[in-house]
């Protein structure tokens, strides 16, 4: 049903409601790829607390230098190294996705937790950013790929919910998600590449 007059959309989705193949294949991708970043993290952080001379791979200059983020208290936000968060957060991820590649339909109030999830991913990825660009003043290219994979997964989970009337919204807004969900994405990893580019100009240009 929808009210008039607002433009809201008031209809209760199924019971039951599954996902596209696309979106599907998406969260296998990015949770598989956020995964990866936060098990190579994992591994070298074991590496540097037993050798806090060992330099990790993606150590590659001044600033793109995972050896400094890796020794900083942001690190550890929760009193345990954040990447052993992810590997539980995106490990669910990828399970999800192919639970909907199986045919698995859920309930409303699962696709919005997953999306409250998300959300709060994209929440601390943004205060590890801010961290890592204005006071560590490093550059971790493992933590850029899980930033990327948990922007693009949040975004792309959020349209399913609203075009699904999982989550209410406007006519207009409904609408938008259907044929723009990939600008969001595209402009907040957009946003995150200018702020780097910037912040070390001098060094990127030298």
């Amino acid at each position: 049903m929808t009210t008039r007059g607002t433009g809201t959309d008031t209809a209760e989705p199924r019971t039951a409601v599954g996902g596209s193949r696309a979106l599907a294949l998406l969260l296998v991708i990015t949770g598989a790829a956020g995964l990866l970043a936060a098990w190579v993290i994992t591994i070298d952080k074991f590496k540097l607390l037993e050798d806090p001379n060992f330099t990790p791979g993606c150590s590659l200059n001044p600033i793109v230098s995972c050896g400094n983020i890796m020794k900083s208290d942001q690190a550890s936000a929760f009193g345990f190294p954040n990447p052993m968060l992810g590997l539980v957060a995106y490990g669910i991820v990828v399970c999800v996705g192919m639970s909907l590649l199986a045919g698995a339909r859920f309930p409303r109030w699962y696709w919005l937790t997953l999306n409250a999830g998300m959300l709060f991913g994209v929440g601390f990825c943004t205060w590890l950013m801010y961290q890592s660009l204005y006071n560590i003043n490093s550059l971790c290219l493992w933590c850029c790929l899980a930033w990327v994979a948990t922007i693009v997964m949040f975004w792309y989970v959020t349209s399913h919910n609203v075009r699904g009337r999982m989550l209410g919204a406007p006519g207009w807004l409904r609408g938008f998600f259907d044929e723009f969900t990939w600008v969001l994405p595209v402009l907040h990893i957009g946003i995150i590449g200018m702020l780097i580019l910037t912040r070390w100009w001098d060094f990127w240009t030298s």
